[in-house]
C-alpha cells in the first residue's frame, strides 16, 4: 500500500513538472517538428515579416556602466534599465576585453537587429552551410566543439549541434556573452523558425523570433552581393540615445517644400509603375549625398568629441570610397550621424551613435488619394560605447567611421 502511494506520488510530481515545463516554454516552444530531418532545412527561405518579431530595442546590456543596488543601470540602449539581479549578486563587468571583442559584439548584434531577407541552407551529413542573401556564407560542423568561424569581417568561436531535429548554434561574442540560435523546421505550415537569445553570464536576456517560408518552386534565384555587412530591411526606428528619444532626422527644407507643392516627381508606386524589389535596389545609382552630424552637446564636448573632427572623418571615409559628398546642400539623400553622450557618477563617458542613410521622395500611401512627402530609411548602423574620457572620443570616432565604411561598401556594391 505504501509502495503504491509512493509510485502515485512520483507520477503526480512528474506530470506536474511536465505541465510546468510546457507553460514555461509558452510561445517559445518549438513548432511541430514530427519526423523532422536535417535535410528538411535545405532550400531557399525568404523571411515573412508579418510573422516575425522586430522589437525596437535588442542587444546585450550596457554592463560597463557602474552598478547600482538591485540592478545594472543603462540597459540595452535608449536608457532602458538592464535586467535586475538580487542585491549582492551582481554579475562581473562585461567590458569588451579587446578591440576584436568589441567589433564581434557589434557585428553579431547588428546581424540580429537587421536580419537577412533570405536564407539559403545546404545540408550534408557533416556540415551545414547558411548563406544570407547579401552576406558571407558560413559553414557549420555540428558536433565540433569551439570551432573558429569567420563571419564577414569578424571571427567567432562557434558550437553547433543537432538536438531532437533542431539545429542549435551558439556564437561566443566575448567572455560571458553568447548568442544562441535555434533553427526549427515545421511541415504544416512549412516554415523555418529562427529563435535568437542574448545570454549574459548564464542569464537569458533579449529574445527574438524570425519566421522564414520556403521559396515557390518557380521563384527566380535571389540576387547576391559581396558585401558582408548584416542585411535586411531595417526594423522599427533604432533605439534612442541614452535617456532620451533621438531627434528626428532633419529633412532638407527646400526639398520638403518642393515635395509638398508637388514640384518633385512622384515615386513609381505613386505613378502606378512597377516596383523594383531586388536587394539594395534603392541604393543603385546613388553616388553622391550630403552629411548631417548632430547631437554633440556639452557632455560630448567634455568627453573630447568634436563636431568638426567627426564631420571631417565621416566625409573622408565616404570620399575614399568614391562617393561624392556635397557641402551646404539640400540634397534629398543624406547620411545622418546622431551622437548622444552622457557621463556617469564614476566619471565614465557613454555614447550612443547612429549612422542612418535617409532619402526623400513622394509616394501614395494606402490611405491617401495622392502622393505625399515621404522619408525613407535606406540603411542604418549604430552602437553603444563607453570608457575613460581620455580615450572615449577616439573610440567613438573609430566606431562611427567603421559603420560609415559599411554604408559606403553597400553603396559601392549596389552600383
Amino acid at each position: 500500500m505504501v509502495a503504491n502511494l509512493h509510485v502515485e506520488s512520483i507520477m503526480t510530481s512528474w506530470r506536474a513538472a511536465a505541465v510546468g515545463a510546457l507553460l514555461l516554454l509558452g510561445p517559445w516552444a518549438p513548432a511541430q517538428v514530427a519526423a523532422q530531418q536535417p535535410s528538411d532545412f535545405a532550400g531557399s527561405w525568404p523571411i515573412n515579416r508579418q510573422l516575425s518579431q522586430f522589437p525596437p530595442e535588442l542587444g546585450f546590456s550596457a554592463s560597463f556602466l557602474p552598478p547600482e543596488p538591485g540592478g545594472v543601470p543603462g540597459g540595452r540602449g535608449g536608457g532602458r534599465r538592464g535586467r535586475e539581479y538580487p542585491a549582492g549578486n551582481l554579475p562581473p563587468r562585461l567590458l569588451p576585453t579587446t578591440e576584436e571583442d568589441a567589433s564581434r559584439v557589434r557585428f553579431l548584434t547588428d546581424e540580429v537587429r537587421l536580419p537577412p531577407d533570405r536564407l539559403t541552407i545546404a545540408v550534408t551529413p557533416a556540415m551545414v552551410t547558411i548563406t544570407p542573401d547579401r552576406g558571407a556564407a558560413r559553414t557549420l560542423q555540428p558536433g565540433k566543439r569551439d570551432d573558429s568561424l569567420a563571419i564577414g569581417p569578424v571571427t567567432a568561436t562557434t558550437n553547433a549541434n543537432w538536438d531532437s531535429g533542431h539545429l542549435i548554434v551558439v556564437y561566443r561574442a566575448e567572455p560571458n556573452r553568447l548568442l544562441r540560435y535555434v533553427y526549427t523546421v515545421s511541415k504544416e505550415p512549412s516554415q523555418l523558425t529562427v529563435d535568437v537569445e542574448f545570454i549574459e553570464h548564464n542569464n537569458v536576456g533579449d529574445r527574438v523570433r524570425r519566421v522564414y517560408e520556403p521559396s515557390p518552386p518557380d521563384a527566380p534565384a535571389p540576387a547576391t552581393s559581396s558585401a558582408a555587412a548584416p542585411t535586411g530591411a531595417a526594423p522599427p526606428a533604432p533605439p534612442a540615445p541614452l535617456g532620451s528619444k533621438p531627434p528626428a532626422a532633419p529633412p532638407p527644407t527646400r526639398s520638403l517644400r518642393e515635395l509638398a507643392s508637388g514640384a518633385f516627381p512622384a515615386s513609381p508606386s505613386a505613378a502606378g509603375g512597377a516596383v523594383d524589389e531586388r536587394p539594395d535596389a534603392a541604393l543603385k545609382g546613388l553616388n553622391r549625398l550630403s552629411v548631417v552630424v548632430e547631437g554633440l552637446g556639452t557632455q560630448a564636448i567634455k568627453c573630447g568629441l568634436k563636431q568638426d573632427a567627426l564631420e571631417t572623418a565621416v566625409t573622408k571615409r565616404l570620399t575614399d570610397d568614391g562617393i561624392r559628398v556635397l557641402r551646404e546642400s539640400d540634397e534629398d539623400t543624406y547620411l545622418y550621424v546622431n551622437v548622444g553622450t552622457v557621463t556617469t557618477s564614476a566619471g565614465l563617458c557613454v555614447t550612443r551613435y547612429d549612422v542612418t542613410l535617409y532619402s526623400h521622395s513622394a509616394g501614395r500611401l494606402p490611405h491617401t488619394a495622392s502622393a505625399v512627402p515621404l522619408q525613407a530609411e535606406l540603411l542604418h548602423r549604430g552602437g553603444l560605447t563607453g570608457g575613460n574620457p581620455a580615450t572615449h572620443a577616439d573610440n567613438v570616432l573609430k566606431s562611427v567611421v567603421e559603420d560609415v565604411g559599411t554604408v559606403a561598401t553597400r553603396l559601392k556594391a549596389a552600383q
